[in-house]
């Protein structure tokens, strides 16, 4: 088995992280990194830290210069980052040591890796967020389309009242809805430049270092925090967490479709489903189950990026090797997840029939509006005592609960046991979803 899903050759269309996984290769870390030195050396030409027409020299180069990750292992295996190894192949590549001296000028390791790993979650966010939108619209489009189509709602796997496909659907969705709309701040707020030297003083970038760490930022179109964050992982982890959330709304979604689909139930039918090496009747869920599989991996990913966040002193590499290795795999596993949920909900069909029959059968779906009903004619406590009888008498005799409460009670209202005027608010909820997504 590959070391990891996402880049194997074998169970990556089972994993699609589409346009996003290119992002998280060694080649494009490279890129991001000399893209940040070419910055730097262009804000500093202009403020005359360093020799404009250096500058000039070293970001053009940093353009245009190829450098093989490769290339850089030895001494990366050696001094526990790749930014020393990758300098000297830069100015060795710019063959004009008059300018590539200049190269990296008052700059630390941290500031390079942590600047270019924000440029690369930047374009993880932008990339992904169009597949995002796709993902709540055609949500949205459904739960529109099923706001009044009834089925049962489980509690603790149970039977507990009627409401609706839309509902259900609006149930995920406004969590997904509410983490598009905070996509905005969350750039603002942690997409941060660093910029502040070995120990975090910016000693060796010299008097203008504030003003070289805004005007990078500026430059990057990134924020700047007006500090040194080497040791606050905070906007690492914001967007970690923010990218969990999804994944675990998205999960949730597929252990209910897991069980939607199931024999006893086949409430949602997959157009997509698994075909068994064996068994030729099954059709197995295999988006849903995938969606669930990778809500598993965030959730240890996000306990190793939490703990990686506890820093010794003012520089930790102990910590900061272990965000490398779970930072990529929560941007690839919250990837995947939207691509496999986007195509899941595209190419699942509600079975209202199978819906509607649930209805039909002995459990007790209509209790708690029948306990109010009869709430009317007795104490609130009495009523759910009878309530519970009738379920009892009705699983005796293997009737359905209407039958049985109808002859106890015979000026028992119509509504009571139509799902239709039982939904509650749950046309409502789908309805607002759906508009809501409309507005973004």
């Amino acid at each position: 088995m590959a070391a990891s899903v996402f880049s194997s050759a074998l169970y990556g269309k089972l994993f699609p992280t589409g346009e996003v996984g290119r992002l998280w290769s060694d080649s494009a870390e490279v890129r991001a990194m000399l893209l940040v030195e070419g910055a730097l050396a262009k804000v500093q030409g202009a403020q005359g830290v360093i020799p404009e027409l250096s500058a000039a020299f070293i970001h053009r180069s940093s353009l245009e210069v190829q450098i093989d990750p490769a290339g850089l292992a030895d001494a990366t295996g050696q001094n526990g980052v790749s930014v020393p190894a990758l300098v000297a192949e830069f100015r060795k590549a710019m063959e004009a040591p008059e300018h590539a001296q200049y190269a990296h000028w008052g700059a630390t390791s941290q500031d390079i890796i942590d600047t270019a790993l924000m440029l690369r979650l930047r374009q993880t966010l932008s990339t992904q967020q169009d597949a995002f939108g796709d993902l709540l619209r055609g949500m949205a489009l459904q739960a529109e389309m099923h706001a009044e189509t009834p089925m049962v709602a489980r509690t603790y796997g149970q039977h507990a009242t009627p409401t609706s496909w839309g509902a259900v659907l609006a149930q995920w969705g406004q969590p997904l809805t509410d983490a598009m709309q905070e996509l905005p701040a969350l750039r603002d707020g942690s997409l941060w430049v660093s910029l502040s030297g070995a120990a975090g003083t910016a000693s060796a970038l010299g008097p203008k270092s504030n003003e070289t760490r805004a005007e990078l930022a500026d430059t990057l179109k990134l924020h700047d925090p007006g500090r040194s964050w080497h040791t606050d992982r905070g906007p690492v982890l914001r967007i970690a967490g923010w990218m969990a959330r999804i994944v675990a709304t998205l999960s949730a979604m597929g252990q209910t479709a897991v069980a939607l689909a199931a024999t006893e139930s086949q409430e949602i039918a997959l157009d997509a489903a698994g075909s068994s090496s064996t068994m030729p009747q099954k059709q197995n869920p295999v988006g849903p189950s995938t969606l669930v599989a990778l809500g598993h991996q965030m959730t240890g990913l996000r306990a190793s990026l939490q703990a990686a966040a506890a820093h010794q002193h003012q520089r930790d590499g102990a910590a900061w090797f272990t965000e490398w290795m779970v930072m990529p795999q929560i941007a690839l596993c919250w990837a995947a997840s939207i691509n496999v949920a986007h195509a899941l909900v595209k190419n699942w069909n509600p079975n209202t029939a199978a819906m509607a029959s649930k209805f039909d059968g002995l459990g007790g779906v209509h209790a708690e509006a029948l306990s109010f009903a009869l709430a009317q004619q007795m104490a609130r406590p009495d009523a759910q005592a009878a309530t519970k009888a009738l379920i009892a008498d009705a699983v005796a005799s293997k009737q359905s609960l209407e039958s049985v409460a109808r002859i106890a009670y015979p000026d028992l209202p119509d509504s009571i046991f139509d799902p239709s005027t039982q939904l509650g608010t749950a046309p409502a909820d789908a309805r607002a979803f759906a508009n809501r997504v409309k507005t973004l």
